[in-house]
């Protein structure tokens, strides 16, 4: 299919070229000091923490960007590679908070609420990758992210994403990928976790931590891949073109980086920009210029050749409502007509501060929409129908023909959750808004397939290595 574009091509080379410019004359500040020397070796200009990028060393290691990049899964069946399997709908990670799916009430995360979202995510059908969708409140100390990771791996086979913190955390992560794939060569053959990180705080300052696990993994050959965060009015101009500029140079230091870490790193041009609503220093997430800034970040990929996504398809609302409505959809669509491969979308609210059961369950219906705008219109002489049409002609009915009850399950979206009854129909059965038939939903996926995926005897094995790990058992919605 063609895709909508909201810059035309001599914008997108003006960014480009204005990208450069910031990059030859700005620089960033680099915090790692690894990563200033290897800016250094490889022609860069370091003074103290700036680093500058000379116009042809961002060229050079920018004709290395591989024009693909694969999720991998424990089950190959679930691998998605982009773009030619896009759209690929990831979860919208890391919140806080949740709304309790008993209660309705927000509380704090805990990890046995992530063994509800991992299966959950696991049995609807939109989504292509689990990016744990919160933090995990009674972790131990020493085990953040393991707590995360480790109910994750127990109810969901698709691929999953995965931030590490520290060189620690890192290596608890890797051990326990090693031995659930058994054994290090195995997992390295189908690496099923993929590494995200944030090394470039807006605006243009490459962090420690960050910037130490993107080189690490490039180096190691593992799948990791760079989001840039550029917030307009804040972390970045109050302005669209600058915030664009400001934000390519981010991606643009980025890339270079895990190029000169190892060359033909496959990664992707993932943004989260948005423009702040200035009343109050709010972050919007839902706004529309979230949704525009994504589709001329996904133009400025395709300039370069290399996979893009982002988070978008989010919102502002606190609850299951208009808002929450029309601010996933525009802009779900507006990416999506973009040619946008990867959607970080799905369940979270309150500008990625809550998890909501039911948001998710409304979120996979979104996906599959998403999916069927991306699959386009066939033309063929049959789909084209004209001898079916000069059969049936005025008058007549196309209901029973063949052609019809060919496609009657595959032409559109056969929607579980949105309702297209007749009111009364709606009143009998119990005159239930968009929430109250997703969280029964919710409630029949968790009552069904709710076995652990990890054996007894190798979580056996896992509890041994990692003494206090965390139970991460999905416990029944009672």
């Amino acid at each position: 299919m063609s895709f909508a574009t909201l810059l035309t091509q001599e914008q997108v080379e003006r960014i480009h070229e204005a990208s450069l410019e910031i990059l030859e004359e700005v620089g960033l500040k680099v915090r790692y000091e690894p990563a200033r020397e290897m800016f250094k070796q490889h022609g860069c200009l370091v003074e103290e923490e700036r680093v500058k990028f000379p116009r042809a060393v961002v060229e050079k290691y920018r004709k290395m960007y591989p024009p693909s990049f694969t999720f991998y899964a424990r089950d190959p069946q679930f691998d998605k590679t982009i773009p030619q399997d896009s759209p690929v709908i990831v979860t919208a990670s890391s919140a806080p908070d949740i709304l309790d799916p008993l209660t309705g009430r927000e509380r704090r995360a805990e990890s046995g609420d992530i063994a509800r979202i991992a299966h959950l995510i696991n049995e609807l059908p939109g989504y292509d990758i689990f990016s744990i969708s919160t933090l995990a409140d009674d972790a131990p100390k020493d085990q953040f992210t393991l707590s995360r990771l480790y109910p994750s791996l127990k109810y969901c086979k698709k691929p999953l994403r995965v931030t590490t913190t520290d060189r620690k955390d890192t290596d608890s992560v890797m051990r326990m990928a090693y031995m659930i794939a058994g054994g290090e060569a195995a997992y390295r053959e189908h690496p099923f976790l993929t590494h995200h990180y944030c090394p470039v705080v807006s605006p243009l300052t490459m962090d420690n931590l960050s910037t130490e696990n993107v080189m690490y993994f490039a180096k190691e050959g593992l799948p990791v891949y760079p989001t840039i965060v550029p917030n307009a009015g804040l972390t970045s101009p109050m302005s669209m073109a600058g915030t664009l500029a400001q934000g390519n140079a981010e991606f643009l230091a980025a890339a270079t980086l895990m190029q000169m870490a190892k060359e033909g790193t496959p990664l992707i041009y993932a943004t989260l920009a948005t423009v702040a609503d200035m009343r109050s220093g709010a972050y919007t997430s839902g706004a529309i210029e979230c949704g525009m800034l994504h589709m001329a970040f996904a133009q400025i990929a395709r300039f370069y050749n290399v996979p893009c996504g982002g988070y978008i398809g989010l919102t502002n609302a606190k609850i299951n409502d208009a808002q929450a409505g029309y601010e996933t959809g525009m802009s779900a669509m507006g990416g999506t007509v973009a040619g946008m491969d990867m959607f970080n979308i799905g369940g979270l609210i309150d500008a990625l501060k809550t998890f909501d059961f039911a948001k998710a369950v409304i979120d996979d219906e979104v996906a599959q929409m998403m999916k069927r705008v991306k699959r386009g219109i066939n033309f063929s002489d049959d789909e084209l129908a004209l001898d079916l049409i000069k059969q049936i002609g005025p008058g007549g009915s196309f209901i029973v023909a063949k052609h019809t009850v060919k496609r009657m399950k595959t032409e559109a979206v056969m929607t579980k959750l949105a309702d297209r009854d007749t009111r009364t129909a709606w009143e009998k059965k119990g005159a239930m808004d968009i929430h109250a038939r997703a969280m029964n939903r919710v409630k029949e996926i968790m009552s069904a397939n709710a076995d652990s995926l990890i054996s007894p005897e190798l979580d056996a094995q896992l509890r041994a290595e990692f003494p206090g790990l965390v139970a991460g058992e999905l416990k029944p919605l009672e």
